[in-house]
């Protein structure tokens, strides 16, 4: 008998899209049919909804232990199960202490296994002091390490200059592990930056002429050369604009290793919003013009964007307040929305095939960072999948969100794809609006450290 079975969805997977009953047992995803014959504790009839693998985002600031006030785990994975996550990568930064050592890296862990969601993998940092710690940090477990090439705004997280990015490149290779890096310019953003405050330019439109998109493709470059000249794995994080994705996508196409990410932000909004949204819609890198965000969907429906990851990086509401847009909090408040933003504007605006969300946010993330049993409706992979009605429609509104702070550039937005159910290895923890965490949220390493 199986603990579930999901009748009559369309099963979203990278290869296609298909009608089957989906039988789980055991946490497992037992049997894939047309139709399964024999009973199980629990049925769903799925008549009209689509099942996709459980989002994996790569990319989160849940800013805990040491800054649960900006968000928390359980609020910030709850938000992540709302929006059809199973899994998230937290980074480093913004939770105080940085993971940058074993001793921090077990003091997350024990911070996640009490309050997430969903399951959970860990990223380490890369800075000028911990060089000699990424060993350690790989032997616990994780997903690979984080530099900033530019200020990260926190002081406890030093941006890694070339030699820095060179020594821990060589060291992350020879672990099997990617280097993952925020690709801006420090030398040229903090250039124009003080040059810009100098003469009283403070505004929205002087903090994007602070970071032009040269700035983005410079710091690029360079990542691109260690890389190749080190033999790492590199991720490029947050890439905003599609000049940046054309550049490392023909690194990519001449042998370099490297994976490329962009955020839903940087495809709904362009810098023309920050005049709505004010600093709610401040990130950096920021938000681009509508050329450079055409040319980022022309890259993602060509297939050259890997994974798309929300960079979901809260803070409390007085931290975006104030007349020096400089001075601001840069960072959105997106986790729940990722797949909403797929759906509507890809699939529903520019016929991105849905296989191609289910490989943006789900396959590539689990083949690129080797988990085991993630991102894939298969047999013997993890139950982890979401129910998802393709052609509801609703406005984002203050009372869905999760988070621990109710602000998102994404409130009042229309959506079209609706998530139903979030089911986490076999057990919703998502429905009807409402959260139940999962039994022992787990934290799941890379193959090669298991």
């Amino acid at each position: 008998m199986f603990d579930l079975i999901i009748r009559k969805g369309q099963i979203v997977h990278p290869e296609g899209v298909f009608q089957a009953d989906l039988g789980v047992w055991d946490d497992k995803i037992a049997q894939i049919a047309e139709e399964i014959s024999e009973p199980a504790h629990q049925e769903i009839q799925a008549e009209g909804l689509h099942i996709f693998p459980g989002v994996i985002d790569v990319h989160v600031h849940f800013n805990e232990p040491g800054r649960t006030d900006w968000e928390g785990i359980a609020t910030g994975s709850a938000a992540l199960a709302a929006g059809g996550g199973t899994l998230f990568f937290d980074m480093p930064l913004n939770s105080v202490p940085c993971t940058l050592d074993a001793e921090n890296f077990d003091k997350k862990v024990a911070a996640m296994r009490a309050s997430s969601v969903t399951d959970f993998a860990l990223w380490g940092g890369l800075t000028p002091a911990n060089l000699g710690h990424l060993p350690e940090l790989a032997e616990r477990g994780v997903i690979g390490f984080k530099a900033f090439m530019s200020n990260s705004g926190l002081p406890e997280f030093s941006h890694a200059d070339d030699a820095t990015l060179y020594e821990g490149m060589k060291i992350a290779s020879r672990l099997g592990l990617p280097v993952a890096v925020h690709a801006e310019s420090d030398v040229l953003t903090g250039y124009f930056t003080q040059k810009l405050r100098s003469q009283g330019k403070t505004g929205w439109r002087d903090y994007l002429a602070s970071r032009p998109v040269f700035t983005e493709l410079e710091a690029i470059s360079r990542a691109l050369i260690l890389a190749r000249e080190t033999g790492c794995k590199l991720h490029i994080v947050h890439i905003s604009s599609g000049s940046g994705v054309v550049l490392a996508a023909e690194a990519k196409a001449s042998g370099v290793d490297v994976s490329l990410e962009t955020c839903p932000h940087y495809l709904a909004f362009t810098g023309e919003d920050l005049e709505r949204s004010g600093a709610i819609g401040k990130c950096a890198p920021p938000l681009r013009s509508e050329a450079e965000r055409d040319l980022l969907w022309a890259e993602v429906l060509r297939g050259a964007v890997d994974i798309i990851g929300s960079d979901h990086s809260p803070s409390p509401p007085s931290m975006k307040q104030g007349d020096d847009f400089f001075a601001l909090w840069g960072g959105i408040s997106g986790v729940q929305s990722t797949l909403a933003v797929l759906l509507t504007e890809g699939w529903h605006r520019l016929s991105l095939p849905l296989e191609g969300v289910a490989r943006m946010l789900a396959d590539t993330p689990a083949r690129r960072f080797e988990l085991n049993g993630k991102g894939r409706l298969e047999v013997g992979y993890d139950a982890d999948f979401a129910l998802v009605d393709l052609h509801e429609s609703f406005s984002l509104k203050r009372e869905d969100l999760f988070y621990r702070h109710k602000q998102s550039p994404y409130l009042g937005k229309p959506f079209t794809g609706r998530v139903k159910e979030t089911w986490v290895r076999g057990q919703k923890v998502f429905g009807s609006g409402k959260i139940s965490p999962v039994k022992g949220p787990t934290l799941i390493r890379p193959r090669s450290a298991s």
